[in-house]
């Protein structure tokens, strides 16, 4: 593993832990940080059930902190991680805030459109595009939802 994959997955599992605290809250277990030079800046969790706000996804809280925290929107040199591939709405606010690169776990073929059903943060025609890391600790990612939402079934809620 080069230094730059072990980054990745230390930071995945800062992003893991902010999953958990989603999770724990009662909220879809999805959790993003957002690191420059090597240090984080930012972290967050899905807080759509918790605040009753359909915009308040991991990725965008995190945004939010990591420009407040930074004193400044544009997001040069950040990589946000992420537990999910973003959605549309996600994606967007990543190339709105000019993120070099965005490393997700597991792929979302329901909404994900950073490859799997558009490809947002590399659209030629935007004028900003950002490097993609697929897949990091993708299976973990991706049971910890599974079972999340086998839960949610079991006690009848949608």
């Amino acid at each position: 593993m080069t230094i730059i994959e072990q980054q990745h997955d230390t930071w995945m599992s800062a992003a893991l832990e902010e999953a958990a605290a989603a999770e724990a809250a009662g909220d879809v277990p999805i959790g993003a940080v957002i690191a420059r030079e090597g240090l984080v800046v930012a972290r967050a969790h899905n807080r759509r059930i918790i605040d009753a706000d359909p915009t308040a996804h991991a990725e965008l809280l995190a945004i939010r902190a990591a420009a407040a925290a930074l004193g400044d929107w544009r997001l040069e040199g950040c990589t946000l991680v992420v537990t999910l591939e973003p959605c549309c709405m996600c994606a967007g606010a990543i190339v709105l805030a000019r993120i070099e690169r965005v490393v997700y776990g597991a792929a979302d073929p329901k909404a994900g459109a950073v490859d799997t059903l558009y490809r947002l943060c590399n659209d030629p025609r935007l004028n900003h595009q950002v490097d993609v890391v697929a897949g990091v600790r993708a299976r973990e990612c991706g049971d910890l939802l599974t079972e999340f939402f086998r839960k949610q079934r079991a006690m009848g809620k949608k």
